[in-house]
């Protein structure tokens, strides 16, 4: 009868294999972690897949018979690890409930023997076994990469940039782009087709024509540059005012207001009480005049 051999004992960070916790052993999801090195180790979390992160592995067919067995879990991690990752493979009909609670319970805190514990944990959800075993690798193979080797790259060729601008109008696709470029040529000849030729092309409704013809006709409102114009245009006196400025005025501002409500300047403000108004000065315009009499 073959003896069972205790697995070796690996400190975290000792080298670039995922270490697994033996209580993992029996888990299908190893069979499908790939591409990288594995080994068993004594650790608190159930994987360690880099020097600041960890994984949790819950399946949703275990919790739902044991309940508090993931706020143990969470407890004995306490504070380690930077990134804390719930891997939930999801293997019952009826999960929407079971992960909205589970969701709700870890971003919240859990008070356990009189301590709360603040849980900052991020959760992915796995949908089977390969799934499950990809995501555990990628974390892996990703310890040591840097952040923007995942950001977008923006190309800038021609056709790229013409794709790009044609994709970003909403129901127009890849292929919808090929179709356009074959059949009508440049964006200069694609901005000026009319609604009917752009109905003839395949695969092309009246709803992607109509996003098509928004996209290329309808004007650009910026509500701002309309109050600045208005502004200007209020202020300058009509007689300086071209009909052009006055159409645009008309058009970006409402009628003024009736005169009963405008300010009325040309009477005089009273002096106010217990101040006396101090006499003009003589100015020497007024002597001039006086001796030029004399």
């Amino acid at each position: 009868m073959a003896t069972k051999t205790k697995p070796p004992v690996v400190q975290p960070g000792a080298g670039n294999n995922i270490i697994i916790n033996s209580n993992q052993r029996l888990n299908p999801v190893l069979e499908h972690i790939r591409h990288v090195g594995k080994e068993f180790g004594d650790i608190v979390p159930d994987y360690h897949v880099g020097r600041t992160t960890c994984i949790l592995f819950l399946s949703l067919k275990y919790h739902r018979l044991h309940p508090e067995y993931i706020h143990t879990r969470i407890a004995k991690l306490g504070k380690s690890y930077n990134l804390r990752i719930l891997l939930i493979m999801c293997d019952v009909t009826e999960h929407q409930e079971l992960i909205r609670e589970l969701t709700k319970a870890i971003t919240t805190s859990i008070r356990t023997h009189r301590v709360c514990l603040i849980n900052s944990l991020t959760i992915v959800v796995a949908w089977s076994n390969e799934e499950a075993g990809q995501y555990i690798a990628t974390f892996k193979q990703f310890e040591h990469k840097p952040p923007d080797l995942i950001k977008e790259r923006a190309d800038k060729d021609y056709d790229s940039i013409f794709r790009t601008a044609l994709t970003s109008i909403n129901k127009v696709n890849r292929t919808d782009v090929a179709t356009l470029r074959t059949s009508l040529g440049t964006f200069a000849d694609i901005a000026k087709a009319s609604s009917d030729r752009l109905q003839n092309l395949p695969g092309f409704g009246q709803v992607k024509v109509k996003r098509i013809k928004e996209a290329f006709e309808k004007p650009f409102h910026n509500k701002t540059a309309n109050a600045t114009l208005s502004l200007m245009l209020s202020v300058t006196p009509r007689r300086t005012r071209s009909p052009v400025q006055d159409a645009e005025l008309g058009s970006s501002i409402s009628s003024p207001p009736p005169l009963s409500d405008m300010p009325d300047f040309t009477r005089e403000t009273k002096p106010q009480r217990g101040r006396s108004r101090p006499a003009s000065p003589v100015w020497d315009i007024e002597l001039d005049l006086n001796e030029s009499d004399v």
